[in-house]
C-alpha cells in the first residue's frame, strides 16, 4: 500500500527537515517487506485569501485534488481520535489487506474545513494541542516508521 502525505506549507532547511529526510529514509527501508510504501510528499503553498473560511476552502481543494476515490483519507486534526501507536499501527495493518493507498492530510495554520473532515474515514489527533506543521509532519513520519516496526516485530519501538 502506497504511503502519501499531503500537506499545508514547506518544510525549511533545519531540524525539522532533517528529521522528516531520516524518517522518509527509514519508512523506505523498512516499508518494502511490508507491503507499504513508498511514502510521498506532496507540499501545497497556504492560501493567501482574506478570511479563514476562504482559506480553509481553498486549501481543502487543493488537499483534496488527487486523492482517489478508493483512497484511505486520514486527516490529522487536534479535534480527532487520539490513538496509541500500535492503534496506528494496527490502522495501517488493516488498511494494506484492503486499500491501494493511504493519504494523511495535514491543514494550514486555520485547521481544515468541514470538506477534508467529511472526505476523511479517520480524523486523528496527536493530542489536544495544536503543533505547526513542520512539527505535525516530523511526528507523522516517525509514527509510520514506527508502525512498519511494530508491524515487523524490529525492537525499535518499547511497549
Amino acid at each position: 500500500m502506497q504511503i502519501g502525505i499531503v500537506a499545508i506549507g514547506r518544510v525549511k532547511a533545519g531540524a525539522e527537515k532533517g528529521l522528516c529526510e531520516r524518517y522518509l529514509e527509514r519508512a523506505a527501508a523498512s516499508g518494502r517487506a511490508l507491503g507499504l510504501g513508498p511514502v510521498s510528499v506532496r507540499e501545497i503553498g497556504e492560501s493567501r485569501a482574506g478570511s479563514a473560511a476562504a482559506r480553509k476552502r481553498e486549501e481543502a481543494a487543493a488537499l483534496l485534488a488527487g486523492v482517489g476515490e478508493d483512497d484511505l483519507v486520514i486527516a490529522l486534526d487536534e479535534r480527532g481520535e487520539q490513538i496509541s501507536s500500535e492503534g496506528f499501527s494496527g490502522l495501517l495493518d488493516r488498511a494494506r489487506e484492503t486499500r491501494k493507498r493511504a493519504v494523511f492530510i495535514i491543514g494550514g495554520a486555520d485547521g481544515l474545513d468541514a470538506a477534508v473532515r467529511k472526505r476523511a474515514d479517520h480524523t486523528l489527533a496527536f493530542g489536544a494541542i495544536t503543533l505547526p506543521h513542520q512539527i505535525a509532519r516530523a511526528i507523522l513520519l516517525e509514527q509510520i516508521y514506527r508502525a512498519m516496526t511494530i508491524l515487523s516485530g524490529h525492537p525499535y519501538h518499547r511497549a
